[in-house]
């Protein structure tokens, strides 16, 4: 018997759906069955075909979308990072010394500090820690505090000690540490630099690792999110063991999380070796792109730009060009989709003319991959190469809170060459697939977050007053579509996901307030009341 024949399990009425479905834009019942959709209509219609099994949920006027994807996030490094220092919300810079302090009260004599998400120009001082100031309040405890960026990190002495980096300690490869007047190491490691800290935090073990993974998935669920892109770092060592852990949950059934799962740039060789395609896979778990990085990231100066910031120099390119173009032009024969991440707006300009170069060859059909290639972030480019790019068959994935995070910093580092930043506008206006997401750990994982801050351009207290370019706003619709129906359409799923139609997988979220119609500023209060995946209740608030 297929999910169609079968009598529904259960039956959503007295809602408000927004479908995200063309042909049936809104509806107030749904129902479900075997996993599906198997209606969606007025109560009268959808009850009708319900039996003396059927459950039924009154939503009492509440609004119903599809279930939410995040198209960027970092979950290995979000999952294992809960258990360490969280300092998104710390106000100043004292505020993170004092939760240093307290972690050393709190830890065993040498034992690490890890902590993620500071971010000094929101702070009143307004500058960054160095390892003096790391020092003062754990000199005997290796200490390494990642910016919310993630390009950046500020350890201690001791941690220094322990990587072996000082004074006749060369920067690495696409990397950047960073000194004092004197010479002398100061803490702060940029980029590639990173991975010499990261060479000697021990690792967690694959028991630790499936715990976290696994213990990760119900808080989404209590975001909205039934989908996520989980996305690879550079020069990745944690991809096999974060792709190893994913299977494990698939093969014991108990990944409740529709999971888009990136490949490093740096493997290519092994995944074209091993056969390896874009889109292998089930509806719960499939091999993603290929993840490449041109350039670095705005907070940390290491993004790729055409004239130079007003506090630092051009920033710089993480791979050369050639390189670059190189790889793509390999993974698009072997089948493999690739995702850039470029910030800058050089790397922007200069990874256009590799697509326009890649779009002029000759392919065989067969050797092309299922989805389109992927730009990350577009964090700032100009209009006329953007105006380029709209013409090639190329998506974008852009991160509407992380603009939240980077107002004051992008006026410090740019001036008004800030309209050219976050500009999601003229991304949209481009026709092209907009994917809207986190880059969690980056920034707070929800969905509501996200939509506010694209639709308003300002902060949770109403700043700016008018909203930073308001020009590039964009409507409750198209940022809700930029969470569902998009990232289905761009990776080829659209039959199964993206909109409550009859057919599709039962992916369904109901929100406490109808965010179409209460002002904008209360979405980003609005809470989660239920979240169905594949037909079950997996979250009910």
């Amino acid at each position: 018997m297929k999910y169609h024949d079968c009598p529904p399990e259960l039956i959503l009425f007295n809602g408000d759906f927004r479908t995200q479905d063309h042909f049936r834009p809104r509806a107030s019942a749904v129902a479900v069955a075997l996993g599906h959709i198997v209606a969606v209509g007025n109560d009268d219609e959808v009850k009708s075909i319900a039996n003396s099994n059927t459950k039924f949920i009154d939503l009492e006027g509440r609004l119903g979308l599809p279930g939410m994807t995040d198209s960027h996030f970092h979950y290995y490094e979000w999952a294992l990072g809960r258990r360490n220092l969280t300092l998104a919300d710390v106000k100043s810079f004292k505020e993170l010394i004092d939760r240093v302090t307290l972690a050393v009260k709190k830890t065993s004599t040498g034992g690490w500090i890890l902590g993620q998400g500071w971010n000094e120009s929101d702070w009143p001082e307004n500058r960054m820690p160095t390892r003096n100031d790391l020092d003062v309040v754990a000199p005997s405890h290796p200490v390494a505090l990642w910016r919310c960026d993630l390009h950046l990190t500020v350890i201690n002495s001791r941690a220094l000690e322990l990587a072996g980096i000082n004074e006749k300690t060369p920067d690495p490869l696409k990397g950047k540490i960073e000194r004092d007047p004197a010479g002398r190491p100061n803490g702060i490691l940029r980029e590639l630099a990173i991975n010499l800290i990261r060479a000697v935090i021990p690792e967690p073990t694959e028991d630790e690792i499936f715990k976290a993974l696994q213990e990760g998935i119900t808080p989404l669920h209590a975001l909205g999110l039934t989908g996520i892109h989980d996305i690879r770092l550079m020069d990745d060592k944690k991809g096999a063991a974060a792709l190893r852990t994913w299977q494990r949950l698939r093969e014991i059934e108990n990944l409740n999380l529709r999971c888009w799962v990136t490949l490093p740039g740096e493997h290519i060789d092994e995944a074209i070796a091993l056969g390896l395609r874009t889109g292998f896979g089930d509806d719960r778990l499939r091999i993603g792109h290929l993840k490449f990085f041109a350039d670095g990231g705005m907070g940390a100066r290491t993004a790729w730009m055409i004239e130079p910031y007003l506090d630092a120099e051009k920033g710089m390119p993480l791979i050369p060009m050639v390189e670059l173009e190189e790889a793509i032009q390999k993974a698009d024969r072997a089948g493999l989709a690739v995702m850039v991440h470029a910030v800058g707006d050089r790397a922007n300009r200069e990874l256009t003319c590799i697509f326009e170069r890649l779009a002029k060859l000759t392919k065989p059909v067969a050797t092309l991959p299922l989805v389109p290639h992927r730009i990350e972030h577009v964090q700032m480019i100009r209009s006329d190469d953007l105006a380029r790019l709209a013409k090639l068959n190329i998506n974008f994935c852009v991160q509407p809170h992380n603009m939240i995070l980077d107002m004051n910093m992008v006026d410090e580092a740019l001036g008004d060459k800030g309209r050219w930043v976050y500009a999601f506008r003229s991304l949209w206006d481009t026709g092209r697939p907009v994917m809207f997401s986190s880059d969690c750990p980056v920034c707070d994982p929800s969905p509501l977050v996200g939509i506010h801050a694209a639709i308003t351009r300002q902060r949770k207290d109403g700043t700016p007053e008018d909203g930073w370019y308001p020009d590039s706003r964009v409507g409750i619709d198209e940022a809700i579509r930029s969470y569902t129906v998009i990232p289905a359409l761009a990776h080829a799923q659209a039959h199964d996901l993206g909109s409550i139609t009859s057919g599709k997988l039962a992916d369904i979220v109901v929100l406490d307030r109808n965010i179409y119609s209460i002002n904008p500023m209360e979405i980003v209060d609005t809470k989660v009341d239920l979240t169905i995946f594949n037909g079950h209740i997996v979250y009910q608030r």
